[in-house]
């Protein structure tokens, strides 16, 4: 691991170099990557720390060709030295690196944290060892060197951790912390009212009967596959009256659109920004997500955030940010079935989404909130300061 230097301080203000190999936390495009990213740098920034981006290299390669996997490597090798050189006068106190896998691995931040001699940290690394040998060997050899190096790793999806585990032999440098966000806002009923009524009128929607809300990118995939699911959940109950109200842009907008084509209780609101889909969440009943291999969902913690029951597909990530039975229903993943069962329970029992609903804010409040995740962070910082002083 790296040793720091003499005034090296990691419980005092640092200047940290932020980079997401995947995709920069000022890219345009949104996404739930990028609203994590964003969360980071807030938390680190709120903390006191002078937080730059260090590098717009994007390292991701998600085709598994092995030619452009090593143009990448080359393109940052030589951004590496590149930027070694131009911050030789006055190095970052940290470098932290935010998601780092196969299709993304990072090819700075292990050479300039040696280099520099400061702490190497990374967020949300994941490792399959499937991928050993594969298409993405290249990608998969330099992110397994990078997670080996880094002197801690912050976990923010439990299915990550047994492989982290195995790949760094149970050492302690592997901390858990939940997705967080950087705003709580208390639901607030006449505020509910209010938006309910606008958004009536905008949509010409019934305010007497059930909304879901959906939010997510329309791209290949598994994205494209949830909206699927979703639609089939629908049709499973055809009787069922409510509003699903879809938020949300892509490549795939078509075929996703085509998917509800003949349901008339869908309205496609398209891309919303964050007030927008503020006001839809405080509007809306339920929130609604197959979360077909999702790997935790901003989108349902936001929604549990605002006060929204959920019904959602199970993977580990989900389930950690939704009780199953207590803040939402979670369901087995791709079940259409099991899926349009689980909302029209809910959207029959107004009891049960009255109590969902206030559990939902309250763990986000006291699990997810971004000042949690600063006390945690402050934590893995001094002791890793402790680690670096023995």
């Amino acid at each position: 691991m790296p040793v720091a230097n003499d005034k090296f301080a990691l419980i005092g203000p640092m200047r940290i170099a932020f980079y997401a190999p995947m995709k920069p936390p000022d890219d345009p495009e949104p996404s739930g990557d990028r609203r994590v990213a964003r969360a980071f740098v807030e938390a680190l920034s709120r903390m006191g720390h002078e937080v730059f981006l260090a590098s717009r290299f994007r390292s991701y390669e998600g085709s598994g060709d092995a030619a452009k996997q090593a143009t990448l490597k080359c393109k940052g090798e030589n951004t590496a030295e590149a930027w070694i050189t131009a911050h030789q006068s006055n190095p970052p106190d940290l470098w932290f690196t935010y998601h780092l896998y196969h299709k993304s691995p990072d090819w700075l931040g292990p050479v300039i944290a040696n280099k520099f001699q400061i702490p190497y940290i990374v967020a949300e690394a994941s490792h399959a060892p499937k991928q050993k040998g594969g298409p993405w060997s290249i990608g998969y050899e330099r992110a397994a060197s990078a997670i080996r190096q880094a002197d801690r790793i912050i976990v923010v999806n439990p299915k990550d951790m047994p492989c982290l585990k195995t790949l760094r032999g149970n050492d302690p440098g592997l901390h858990f912390i939940a997705p967080f966000i950087d705003t709580l806002v208390t639901p607030n009923p006449a505020a509910k009212m209010q938006h309910r009524s606008t958004l009536a009128e905008q949509y010409n929607l019934d305010s007497d009967i059930g909304w879901l809300f959906t939010a997510a990118m329309m791209r290949d995939g598994a994205k494209t596959a949830s909206f699927r699911c979703l639609a089939k959940a629908i049709r499973e109950r055809p009787d069922d009256r409510f509003h699903l109200l879809i938020a949300g842009d892509g490549p795939t907008r078509a075929e996703i659109k085509a998917y509800f084509a003949d349901d008339p209780r869908t309205t496609f609101l398209g891309l919303c920004n964050t007030r927008q889909l503020a006001a839809v969440s405080a509007a809306a009943d339920i929130f609604v997500w197959p979360a077909i291999r999702e790997g935790f969902g901003m989108a349902l913690l936001e929604a549990q955030a605002a006060g929204l029951p959920a019904v959602a597909g199970y993977t580990p990530g989900v389930a950690a940010i939704i009780s199953d039975g207590e803040t939402g229903i979670l369901t087995p993943q791709g079940n259409g079935q099991a899926f349009a069962d689980a909302m029209h329970r809910l959207l029959h029992d107004p009891q049960m989404r009255e109590t969902m609903a206030n559990a939902a804010h309250r763990k986000a409040l006291q699990e997810h909130s971004i000042e949690r995740a600063m006390k945690e962070l402050a934590e893995i910082f001094e002791a890793l300061e402790k680690s670096h002083a023995t």
